[in-house]
Protein backbone atom coordinates (compact mmCIF):
# COMPACT_ATOMS: atom_id res chain seq x y z
CA UNK A 1 0.00 0.00 0.00
CA UNK A 2 1.24 3.35 -0.91
CA UNK A 3 2.08 6.01 2.14
CA UNK A 4 0.18 8.88 2.13
CA UNK A 5 1.91 11.98 3.04
CA UNK A 6 1.15 15.49 3.61
CA UNK A 7 3.54 18.26 3.40
CA UNK A 8 2.33 21.39 5.13
CA UNK A 9 4.27 24.27 3.63
CA UNK A 10 4.56 28.12 3.36
CA UNK A 11 6.15 31.27 4.45
CA UNK A 12 7.45 31.92 8.17
CA UNK A 13 4.85 33.60 10.00
CA UNK A 14 2.41 32.77 7.60
CA UNK A 15 0.61 30.03 10.26
CA UNK A 16 1.73 26.57 9.31
CA UNK A 17 2.50 26.08 13.02
CA UNK A 18 -1.01 27.13 13.83
CA UNK A 19 -2.31 24.36 11.07
CA UNK A 20 -0.14 21.24 11.77
CA UNK A 21 -1.07 21.89 15.58
CA UNK A 22 -4.71 21.46 14.60
CA UNK A 23 -3.80 18.35 12.44
CA UNK A 24 -1.43 16.98 14.73
CA UNK A 25 -4.71 17.19 17.78
CA UNK A 26 -6.77 15.68 14.55
CA UNK A 27 -3.91 12.58 14.55
CA UNK A 28 -1.36 13.34 11.79
CA UNK A 29 1.70 11.78 12.22
CA UNK A 30 3.87 15.07 12.49
CA UNK A 31 7.10 13.86 13.43
CA UNK A 32 8.49 12.10 16.19
CA UNK A 33 11.16 14.84 17.27
CA UNK A 34 9.18 18.51 17.33
CA UNK A 35 11.15 21.68 17.92
CA UNK A 36 10.42 23.40 21.25
CA UNK A 37 8.14 25.95 21.92
CA UNK A 38 9.86 29.65 21.77
CA UNK A 39 9.21 33.65 21.28
CA UNK A 40 7.03 34.20 18.63
CA UNK A 41 5.68 30.22 18.78
CA UNK A 42 4.87 30.12 22.29
CA UNK A 43 2.33 27.03 21.17
CA UNK A 44 4.56 25.24 19.42
CA UNK A 45 6.41 25.44 16.32
CA UNK A 46 5.46 21.52 15.33
CA UNK A 47 8.36 21.35 12.99
CA UNK A 48 10.12 17.85 12.32
CA UNK A 49 13.59 18.31 13.89
CA UNK A 50 15.05 15.74 10.92
CA UNK A 51 13.70 18.38 8.22
CA UNK A 52 14.67 21.36 10.15
CA UNK A 53 18.64 19.76 10.43
CA UNK A 54 18.91 18.71 6.71
CA UNK A 55 17.91 22.08 5.51
CA UNK A 56 19.78 24.21 8.05
CA UNK A 57 22.81 21.84 6.97
CA UNK A 58 22.05 22.76 3.28
CA UNK A 59 21.79 26.19 3.84
CA UNK A 60 24.70 26.39 6.11
CA UNK A 61 26.67 24.22 3.15
CA UNK A 62 25.83 26.94 0.48
CA UNK A 63 27.16 29.95 2.93
CA UNK A 64 23.65 31.04 3.92
CA UNK A 65 21.84 32.01 7.04
CA UNK A 66 20.22 29.44 8.74
CA UNK A 67 16.95 30.71 9.46
CA UNK A 68 16.65 30.53 5.19
CA UNK A 69 15.56 34.54 5.20
CA UNK A 70 18.39 35.84 3.60
CA UNK A 71 20.27 35.26 0.57
CA UNK A 72 21.37 33.54 -1.22
CA UNK A 73 18.14 31.47 -1.62
CA UNK A 74 18.65 29.62 -5.05
CA UNK A 75 19.87 26.78 -3.10
CA UNK A 76 20.43 23.03 -4.69
CA UNK A 77 21.12 20.10 -2.47
CA UNK A 78 23.91 18.11 -3.68
CA UNK A 79 23.41 14.52 -3.92
CA UNK A 80 24.83 13.33 -0.66
CA UNK A 81 22.27 16.30 0.97
CA UNK A 82 19.44 14.30 -1.21
CA UNK A 83 20.68 11.50 -0.52
CA UNK A 84 19.93 12.28 3.19
CA UNK A 85 16.25 13.86 2.21
CA UNK A 86 15.64 10.66 0.49
CA UNK A 87 16.42 8.49 3.85
CA UNK A 88 14.82 10.36 6.14
CA UNK A 89 11.74 9.81 3.66
CA UNK A 90 11.77 6.16 3.46
CA UNK A 91 11.99 5.89 7.21
CA UNK A 92 9.08 7.74 7.85
CA UNK A 93 7.16 5.60 4.62
CA UNK A 94 8.54 2.56 6.82
CA UNK A 95 7.37 3.57 10.26
CA UNK A 96 3.96 5.21 9.00
CA UNK A 97 1.59 4.20 6.58
CA UNK A 98 0.66 8.04 6.40
CA UNK A 99 2.39 11.28 7.75
CA UNK A 100 3.55 14.78 7.32
CA UNK A 101 5.84 17.46 8.34
CA UNK A 102 6.15 21.38 8.26
CA UNK A 103 9.26 23.37 8.35
CA UNK A 104 9.01 26.55 6.20
CA UNK A 105 12.33 26.25 4.85
CA UNK A 106 11.12 23.24 3.06
CA UNK A 107 9.65 25.90 0.51
CA UNK A 108 13.27 26.56 -0.49
CA UNK A 109 13.41 22.33 -1.81
CA UNK A 110 10.45 21.80 -3.24
CA UNK A 111 11.55 21.07 -6.44
CA UNK A 112 13.91 18.20 -4.54
CA UNK A 113 10.73 16.91 -2.88
CA UNK A 114 8.29 17.16 -5.50
CA UNK A 115 10.90 14.56 -7.25
CA UNK A 116 11.31 12.49 -3.98
CA UNK A 117 7.58 12.25 -3.08
CA UNK A 118 6.04 11.92 -6.53
CA UNK A 119 2.59 11.06 -5.12
CA UNK A 120 2.57 13.42 -1.79
CA UNK A 121 -0.23 16.33 -1.20
CA UNK A 122 0.58 19.52 -0.59
CA UNK A 123 -1.11 21.92 2.05
CA UNK A 124 -0.33 25.20 1.09
CA UNK A 125 -0.82 28.42 3.69
CA UNK A 126 -1.02 32.14 2.41
CA UNK A 127 -0.86 35.17 4.16
CA UNK A 128 -0.34 38.66 2.90
CA UNK A 129 3.34 39.76 2.65
CA UNK A 130 1.86 43.12 5.18
CA UNK A 131 1.50 40.82 7.78
CA UNK A 132 4.28 38.49 7.17
CA UNK A 133 7.01 41.44 7.62
CA UNK A 134 5.15 42.74 10.60
CA UNK A 135 5.26 39.61 12.21
CA UNK A 136 8.84 38.76 11.45
CA UNK A 137 9.88 42.43 12.78
CA UNK A 138 8.04 42.19 16.00
CA UNK A 139 9.22 38.35 17.47
CA UNK A 140 12.68 40.01 16.14
CA UNK A 141 12.31 42.84 18.28
CA UNK A 142 10.84 41.16 20.76
CA UNK A 143 14.69 39.96 21.92
CA UNK A 144 15.66 43.47 22.21
CA UNK A 145 13.15 44.41 23.90
CA UNK A 146 13.38 41.62 26.59
CA UNK A 147 17.26 42.43 27.11
CA UNK A 148 16.06 46.05 28.06
CA UNK A 149 13.23 45.05 30.25
CA UNK A 150 15.28 42.96 32.28
CA UNK A 151 17.15 45.51 33.45
CA UNK A 152 16.84 48.24 35.90
CA UNK A 153 13.64 50.51 36.30
CA UNK A 154 15.99 53.74 35.12
CA UNK A 155 16.98 52.05 32.32
CA UNK A 156 13.31 50.13 31.68
CA UNK A 157 11.93 53.83 32.04
CA UNK A 158 14.56 55.50 29.23
CA UNK A 159 13.56 52.20 27.00
CA UNK A 160 10.07 52.64 27.07
CA UNK A 161 9.30 56.09 26.93
CA UNK A 162 12.26 57.22 24.55
CA UNK A 163 14.47 54.45 22.80
CA UNK A 164 12.41 51.89 22.31
CA UNK A 165 10.52 53.66 19.40
CA UNK A 166 13.40 55.03 17.53
CA UNK A 167 14.95 51.31 17.82
CA UNK A 168 12.14 49.59 16.61
CA UNK A 169 12.30 52.33 13.74
CA UNK A 170 15.86 51.29 13.05
CA UNK A 171 15.39 47.45 13.06
CA UNK A 172 12.59 48.03 10.37
CA UNK A 173 14.12 50.04 8.13
CA UNK A 174 16.83 47.38 8.45
CA UNK A 175 15.24 44.60 7.91
CA UNK A 176 11.75 45.11 6.05
CA UNK A 177 13.57 44.80 2.11
CA UNK A 178 15.19 41.87 3.50
CA UNK A 179 12.02 39.92 4.83
CA UNK A 180 9.57 40.92 1.82
CA UNK A 181 12.57 39.70 -0.26
CA UNK A 182 12.52 36.65 1.49
CA UNK A 183 8.45 36.48 1.40
CA UNK A 184 8.87 37.41 -2.33
CA UNK A 185 11.76 34.03 -2.85
CA UNK A 186 9.26 31.37 -0.87
CA UNK A 187 6.05 32.18 -2.72
CA UNK A 188 7.98 32.31 -6.21
CA UNK A 189 9.04 28.95 -5.29
CA UNK A 190 5.51 27.62 -4.03
CA UNK A 191 4.18 29.22 -7.20
CA UNK A 192 6.56 27.69 -9.76
CA UNK A 193 5.94 23.92 -8.03
CA UNK A 194 2.08 24.96 -7.96
CA UNK A 195 2.74 24.72 -11.82
CA UNK A 196 3.77 21.81 -11.80
CA UNK A 197 1.62 19.85 -9.97
CA UNK A 198 -1.79 18.62 -10.99
CA UNK A 199 -4.79 19.97 -9.38
CA UNK A 200 -5.86 17.27 -7.46
CA UNK A 201 -2.30 17.10 -5.30
CA UNK A 202 -2.30 20.67 -3.26
CA UNK A 203 -4.68 22.55 -1.57
CA UNK A 204 -3.98 26.58 -0.85
CA UNK A 205 -5.94 27.79 2.08
CA UNK A 206 -5.42 30.44 4.75
CA UNK A 207 -5.32 29.92 8.53
CA UNK A 208 -7.65 32.81 8.15
CA UNK A 209 -10.36 30.95 6.28
CA UNK A 210 -9.72 27.92 8.09
CA UNK A 211 -11.77 29.58 11.40
CA UNK A 212 -14.96 29.28 8.98
CA UNK A 213 -13.33 26.19 6.83
CA UNK A 214 -12.13 23.74 9.14
CA UNK A 215 -14.73 21.47 8.40
CA UNK A 216 -14.83 21.06 4.50
CA UNK A 217 -10.88 21.18 4.88
CA UNK A 218 -10.76 18.09 7.25
CA UNK A 219 -13.67 16.37 5.05
CA UNK A 220 -10.97 17.34 1.71
CA UNK A 221 -7.99 15.33 3.51
CA UNK A 222 -10.11 12.81 4.58
CA UNK A 223 -12.10 11.82 1.50
CA UNK A 224 -10.67 13.27 -1.40
CA UNK A 225 -7.18 12.41 -0.32
CA UNK A 226 -7.72 9.58 2.21
CA UNK A 227 -5.89 10.46 4.93
CA UNK A 228 -7.59 8.78 7.90
CA UNK A 229 -7.76 12.12 11.14
CA UNK A 230 -10.10 12.50 13.61
CA UNK A 231 -12.34 15.78 13.78
CA UNK A 232 -11.39 18.15 16.02
CA UNK A 233 -12.00 22.25 15.93
CA UNK A 234 -9.80 24.68 14.63
CA UNK A 235 -10.85 27.49 16.87
CA UNK A 236 -10.37 24.93 20.05
CA UNK A 237 -6.70 25.45 19.17
CA UNK A 238 -6.62 28.81 17.19
CA UNK A 239 -6.19 31.85 19.83
CA UNK A 240 -6.17 35.14 18.11
CA UNK A 241 -4.42 36.81 21.03
CA UNK A 242 -1.45 35.08 19.45
CA UNK A 243 -1.80 36.53 15.84
CA UNK A 244 -0.39 39.72 14.61
CA UNK A 245 -2.39 41.46 11.73
CA UNK A 246 -1.98 44.90 12.83
CA UNK A 247 0.08 46.52 9.36
CA UNK A 248 -1.33 50.24 9.81
CA UNK A 249 2.21 51.54 10.80
CA UNK A 250 4.33 49.53 8.27
CA UNK A 251 6.23 52.07 6.15
CA UNK A 252 6.10 51.04 2.21
CA UNK A 253 9.36 49.41 1.78
CA UNK A 254 11.87 51.58 -0.03
CA UNK A 255 12.45 49.50 -2.99
CA UNK A 256 9.38 50.28 -5.29
CA UNK A 257 10.44 47.09 -7.21
CA UNK A 258 10.31 44.82 -5.28
CA UNK A 259 6.60 45.65 -3.48
CA UNK A 260 5.50 45.54 -7.33
CA UNK A 261 6.33 41.78 -7.47
CA UNK A 262 5.23 41.30 -4.07
CA UNK A 263 1.56 42.67 -4.89
CA UNK A 264 1.97 40.47 -8.54
CA UNK A 265 3.08 37.45 -6.05
CA UNK A 266 0.01 37.84 -3.97
CA UNK A 267 -2.63 38.28 -6.78
CA UNK A 268 -1.07 34.77 -8.23
CA UNK A 269 -1.18 33.32 -5.02
CA UNK A 270 -5.13 34.76 -4.41
CA UNK A 271 -6.08 33.26 -7.45
CA UNK A 272 -4.92 29.73 -6.28
CA UNK A 273 -6.49 30.28 -2.97
CA UNK A 274 -9.64 31.23 -4.91
CA UNK A 275 -9.39 27.70 -6.92
CA UNK A 276 -8.70 25.77 -4.05
CA UNK A 277 -11.66 27.29 -1.97
CA UNK A 278 -14.52 26.27 -5.09
CA UNK A 279 -12.64 22.77 -4.90
CA UNK A 280 -13.46 22.97 -1.26
CA UNK A 281 -17.14 24.06 -1.85
CA UNK A 282 -17.45 21.49 -4.65
CA UNK A 283 -16.38 18.88 -2.54
CA UNK A 284 -18.59 19.92 0.44
CA UNK A 285 -21.71 19.65 -2.31
CA UNK A 286 -20.97 16.84 -3.04
CA UNK A 287 -20.61 15.10 -0.29
CA UNK A 288 -24.19 16.81 1.11
CA UNK A 289 -25.26 14.80 -2.39
CA UNK A 290 -24.28 11.84 -1.28
CA UNK A 291 -25.67 12.07 2.31
CA UNK A 292 -29.10 13.19 0.93
CA UNK A 293 -28.96 10.37 -1.55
Amino acid sequence: MDNTTLVITGMHRSGTSLVTNWLHNCGLQVGESLLDAGKGNVEGHFEDLEFLKIHEEILADKGADPSGLFAPFDLIPSRYETAKMKAIISVKNARYQQWGWKEPRTCLFLSTYTELLPQARYLVLQRDYREVVQSLLKRDFSYIDDKYQARSWPVRLVWNHFYRSIRFRKHRAKYYDRYLTAWIVYNRMILKALHTLPEDRYLVVSYKSLKSQCADVFNFLTDAWSFRLTYKKFTDIYRSELINTNTDHLPETADDHLLAEAQQISGQMRAYLQKSSERLAHQAGTLSASSAA
